[in-house]
């Protein structure tokens, strides 16, 4: 028995900050927006992919950001997407210690969600 790969991640969002999540995720990350089920729609909240990556975000009542949790994205222009986060002033730290054959930054998401992105050399 073995886990085989990740079918999506989920982090949290507060209630009514849809627009938000859009705006940062399709605009500026690149993620098509993608359909909730129904039933799961009635809970606020957006579904994003990109590739074969799938990324939920879910309403929180008690929300509070994830500043250490993060999920890492691949990309394959890091300078490109950390000049436009920096461009519509999102919060970025690029003082990270290098990882092993990866350069890397983290951005907050309009919630304060940390998000790494992360480009092979």
């Amino acid at each position: 028995m073995k886990i085989i790969g990740i079918d999506h991640i989920q982090i949290a969002m507060p209630a009514g900050e849809e627009e938000k999540a859009r705006a940062f995720y399709t605009n500026i990350l690149g993620f098509t927006e993608i359909p909730k089920p129904p039933e799961l729609a009635k809970r606020g909240g957006a579904w994003f992919q990109s590739e074969n990556v799938q990324l939920h975000l879910g309403v929180e009542t008690d929300f509070r950001p994830a500043r250490k949790a993060h999920p890492a994205f691949l990309v394959d222009d890091l300078d490109a997407l950390i000049s436009k986060v920096q461009t519509v002033g999102y919060e970025i730290d690029t003082s990270q210690p290098p990882l092993d054959g990866y350069r890397r930054a983290h951005v907050f998401d309009p919630f304060g969600n940390r998000i790494e992105l992360m480009q092979k050399l």
